[in-house]
Formats: structure tokens, C-alpha cells, sequence
């Protein structure tokens, strides 16, 4: 379906890849799954696959106050400044918990959203992939849970809607986890539009009833592969993205659904990953004029992350 989708927008330019050593100092403890060394086994694969040297390396700056305000009150973040230890370990939640090291992180990631928006709106990368961590797609307006602190990829959709006066921008989430934190904070604004995937009955137990009309979940048993993955972007996702024409198009890129992840218990491989980014791309090209950001979310198997990074990549920078 929708093999007759042909691109409307030549884009130029290298897809920016978007990190920062930062990123890497958040730590939640021995045996953490969400831990520094998956963005080393992303980079390693990167360059292992040839696929860095055709990428646009850039810093992540930190975020700015101002921009954080757009979606977390400042009595939050100032309550996650109060928890920030200076030695060992503070835990918001069983799950999640911050290092010395856990704040300075997670305001380059969302900050690198903001950056990926600068640089694909102001046309000086096609598009941008942000190689961050903590994930954000958890994180409510105003509580941190399941590994995520800010809501990255929302204080991105903020910049884009404010700075750049955007009227429409869609979210794609294929993370194995629903993206509570994301739904919670844009349920009620008409321009911004959210399709997703995630397994059901699973963490964080919610998604299989929308909270807006711009909400469309679609909750996969345990078990679901590829071809109950790319049916729901044929049949819901896509008829839903040509419906409301975002000019443009945010990525929750999870990984955990890959059958070699232990994090879920979907079976997804690296073919369904670069699919389902074409299938993005081409609607980006269609009616975003190539405006697409990607943003790290889980992915938990370094050696399955670092390849469904690579098919993911791989297919953002038509490679």
C-alpha cells in the first residue's frame, strides 16, 4: 500500500547527527539497561557500517531555560535541580534515577532536539537523527518516570511551533513503550497530531484509549513482528499523516521492539525500522519540505540497537 508515494522535495545536505560526550556521564547504576554504553555501541556501528563519514556531526548545546518552560513548569525542573546529587544516586521512581552527572545529560538531549529544529528549519541539514540519552518520551509535563527526565522530542515540537510559526507537526513513536509522556503533553493541541505503536499490556499501561482526537495508538499484542507492525502504519499511520499534511514530522525512534531485545516482547528487526523510515521520509518530502527530526528513545540490546540504528540512518540519509 501506498507504493505509489513518489518524493516531492529534493533534499541536499547531510542528515546532522546530533550528540554530545555529555549525554554519556548520566549513569543509573550497575546493570542499568539504560546505560552509556548505547550510544558507544551506536557510534561503533555507525563507523563500523561506513555510514558516520556520510552524517553531519554536531555538538548538542544545552537547553535553555526558556525553552524548557514551553513544556515543564520551572517549579519542575527546579525540583529535579533539588534532587540532583553530588555523589551517588537520587531515585525519582523503582525505575529511574539521577547521578551527579544525570542533569547536565539530559539538558544536552533536549537541547539537541532544539538544535535538530534550527538546523533542518533554517535548510542547513535535510534532516537530523539526536543520539541522546536519558530518552524523554515518558516524561510528563511535570514528572519524571521510565528512564526520562525531559520530554526531548517535545521541547523540540515547542520550538518548531513557536520559533518557526509551524501550524501542523506530527509525532511518530515506535517505541515498544507508549509514549505517555508525549500524549499527556499534547493531547489538546490541534497542532500537533501523534500516531504510534507499542506493545500491550505493557509499561506504562495506557495508550489503548487516546486521550484526544489527535491521539492514534495502536496498541500490538506480545509477539507482534513485522507484519502486524507495518500493516498498523499501512491501515492507521499513514492514511492519518496524508489527512492532516504536517508541515513537519517528529521521530520517537525507540529500538526496543527488535526481537533481540529483552526490554519487550515484540519482533521487530532492522528491515522494519529502515521500512518504516522510508515510508517517513517520503512523507516528509511530501508535505514537509524534507522537515524531519529523529530523536533516540529505548533500545536496550547494544548489538540490536546499533544495527536498527544503522538501517534507520541509513534510510534518512537515502543511503
Amino acid at each position: 500500500m501506498f507504493t505509489w508515494l513518489k518524493t516531492r522535495w529534493h533534499r541536499t545536505g547531510l542528515t546532522a547527527y546530533i550528540s554530545h560526550p555529555d549525554c554519556l556521564k548520566h549513569f543509573m547504576g550497575v546493570g542499568h539497561p539504560e546505560c552509556p554504553e548505547r550510544l558507544t555501541a551506536i557510534r561503533d556501528q555507525l563507523m563500523a557500517s561506513q555510514i558516520f563519514d556520510s552524517l553531519q556531526e554536531v555538538d548538542a548545546p544545552l537547553v535553555t531555560p526558556q525553552q524548557l518552560a514551553r513544556i515543564h513548569p520551572p517549579r519542575y525542573v527546579e525540583y529535579l535541580e533539588s534532587c540532583s546529587p553530588s555523589v551517588g544516586s537520587f531515585r525519582i521512581d523503582a525505575d529511574t534515577a539521577m547521578s551527579p552527572g544525570t542533569l547536565l545529560a539530559a539538558q544536552r538531549a533536549a537541547g539537541a532536539v532544539v538544535k535538530a529544529v534550527e538546523l533542518v528549519c533554517e535548510d542547513k541539514a535535510p534532516n537530523a537523527f539526536c543520539a541522546v540519552r536519558p530518552p524523554g518520551h515518558h516524561a510528563e509535563s511535570a514528572r519524571a518516570m521510565g528512564f526520562c527526565f525531559f520530554n526531548n522530542l517535545a521541547v523540540g515540537v515547542a520550538h518548531a511551533l513557536t520559533t518557526y510559526k509551524l501550524e501542523r507537526i506530527a509525532i511518530v513513536d515506535f517505541d515498544v513503550h507508549h509514549g505517555n509522556g508525549t500524549e499527556e503533553i499534547f493531547k489538546d493541541d490541534p497542532r500537533v497530531m501523534m500516531v504510534s505503536t507499542f506493545q500491550h499490556p505493557f509499561y506504562p499501561y495506557c495508550g489503548d484509549e487516546p486521550l484526544g482526537p489527535n491521539m492514534h495508538n495502536v496498541p500490538l499484542k506480545a509477539g507482534s513482528g513485522g507484519r502486524e507492525f507495518r500493516e498498523a502504519v499501512e491501515t492507521v499511520w499513514l492514511p492519518q499523516l496524508h489527512a492532516f499534511q504536517p508541515q513537519m514530522l517528529f521521530i520517537s525512534a525507540g529500538f526496543d521492539a527488535h526481537r533481540e531485545d529483552d526490554m519487550g516482547s515484540m519482533g521487530l528487526v532492522e528491515a522494519d525500522y529502515e521500512w518504516v523510515t522510508r515510508h517517513m521520509v517520503q512523507i516528509a518530502d511530501l508535505y514537509c519540505q524534507g522537515r524531519l527530526v529523529s530523536v533516540l528513545e529505548g533500545g536496550y540490546d547494544l548489538s540490536a540497537l546499533g544495527r536498527s540504528v544503522a538501517a534507520h540512518l541509513r534510510a534518512l540519509s537515502d543511503l
